[in-house]
């Protein structure tokens, strides 16, 4: 005969139960806090974005329409007409399934009128652009070229041998993981590389991270972003912060946004990176450089035993160091001794770790015009953002011969050899002029 159970068996599985709910719902958010950057977040970020491509600069008064590109006067492509034809009807679009975020509308005339500023209202937006019209062939060979050459320059096969070429990621120091920007809303690395357009690509990151508010609304136009900001660590979220927010999952969640996001870097001919480097810190007044740098150079290169005490009075004396005492400066072994390189003549592959990292783009300051908008597009926000426009003025490769006119030969040769990974990883012929008599 079978009884029915009791009241305290009833009771004892109905706590058996909820014991069993407690600890399944613990593990479950344990799981969630551990893989949130791994999985959730990381799929979220990499198939949206937020701003939209309104920007809150004004376009200046009277300005002449710039020089038309090359081919600007050929009659547009069927495939254009159409890829401009969809996106008029794309932009201002919002996914409703999104969270209502906030974008400045500044260029709405009839909200300005109607409403004072601290009144305007921010509208969701998350706009895609369709592109129909297919990257040049041209573009893509282009990437292809400079990554395999990446790739097999760090291969074992290689006869190229430099420090920590076979070194694995674990193996980096943290505090050298310093210059790759993490971008997690757009799923976004960019190492950068100072005399490289890095303060612009910085502002580009700035954008889309969103890390910087003004009235509680994000930068939308990165040449609004202030210049003194641009290069505040606290705005960048680089690796070398992980270990601080994630602590012993940090190296783990690399890895993983390593695999994932879309990797970038820009790069330049090391000798005119040296010279860019040298015109911009030491023949203008700056005096952070001055004191940790020129000095020294001045005491053990220049014949001065008391320098000033200031770039102003170093300046108005007429004293500063040549570009001779800088390359010196460079080879002199007890730099590096004392230091690493500073991050404006660091070695490229020193700050970016192309053989322990695999980079998806590879662009370069001497096509940085066609890199920049190959590279907005591959990213998917070249509807967010535009690559400021770039100074022509730039730090040439014709001016090579003449900046080492004064430098020995046999220093020269150093000077690439110190630099000959560099030269090499990138794609850089090796300046035969300067290096032979």
């Amino acid at each position: 005969m079978e009884y029915p159970p009791s009241k305290s068996d009833k009771m004892g599985k109905s706590r058996l139960f909820r014991i069993f709910l407690i600890l399944g719902s613990v593990f479950m958010i344990l799981l969630i806090i551990i893989y949130w950057d791994d999985v959730g977040a990381t799929h979220f970020y990499l198939h949206t974005t937020i701003s939209g491509p309104h920007t809150s600069r004004q376009p200046p008064e009277g300005n002449p329409d710039p020089k038309p590109k090359p081919g600007a006067d050929k009659e547009p492509s069927f495939l254009s007409d159409i890829d401009a034809f969809v996106n008029q009807f794309l932009v201002g679009t919002a996914d409703p399934t999104e969270q209502v975020r906030g974008e400045h509308l500044a260029g709405d005339a009839q909200n300005q009128s109607n409403e004072s500023k601290s009144d305007e209202k921010f509208v969701p937006r998350r706009e895609w652009k369709i592109h129909l019209t297919p990257v040049a062939l041209e573009m893509k060979q282009r990437q292809e070229e400079r990554r395999r050459m990446v790739r097999d320059l760090c291969s074992a096969n290689s006869t190229l041998d430099f420090p920590g070429k076979n070194r694995t990621f674990d193996d980096i120091p943290n505090k050298e993981l310093d210059h790759l920007i993490v971008d997690d809303r757009h799923g976004i690395i960019y190492c950068y590389v100072p005399k490289v357009a890095c303060t612009n690509w910085k502002r580009i990151m700035i954008v889309l991270s969103e890390s910087l508010l003004v009235d509680g609304v994000p930068y939308q136009d990165p040449l609004d972003v202030p210049t003194e900001l641009i290069h505040n660590s606290s705005l960048h979220f680089t690796f070398n912060k992980f270990w601080k927010r994630y602590g012993k999952f940090s190296r783990h969640l690399m890895k993983i946004k390593l695999k994932k996001y879309t990797k970038f870097l820009f790069v330049r001919d090391p000798f005119v990176r040296l010279i860019s480097a040298y015109r911009n810190k030491f023949e203008q007044e700056n005096e952070e450089f001055y004191k940790r740098f020129a000095v020294v150079m001045l005491k053990r290169f220049g014949n001065y035993s008391d320098p000033p005490a200031s770039v102003v009075d170093a300046f108005a004396a007429g004293i500063k160091p040549t570009f001779s005492n800088f390359i010196q400066y460079l080879l002199d072994p007890n730099t590096e001794k004392e230091a690493p390189f500073n991050e404006h003549w660091r070695q490229m592959y020193r700050l970016c770790h192309p053989c322990q990292i695999n980079y998806d783009f590879v662009g370069k300051l001497e096509t940085l015009d066609d890199d920049a908008e190959h590279l907005l597009r591959i990213l998917r926000v070249d509807n967010v953002v535009q690559f400021p426009s770039s100074h022509r003025n730039r730090t040439v490769s014709s001016w090579e011969q003449d900046w080492f006119a004064n430098i020995p030969y046999e220093s020269r040769r150093e000077v690439y050899k110190l630099y000959e990974a560099d030269f090499r990883l990138f794609g850089y012929a090796k300046p035969e002029k300067l290096l032979h008599e």
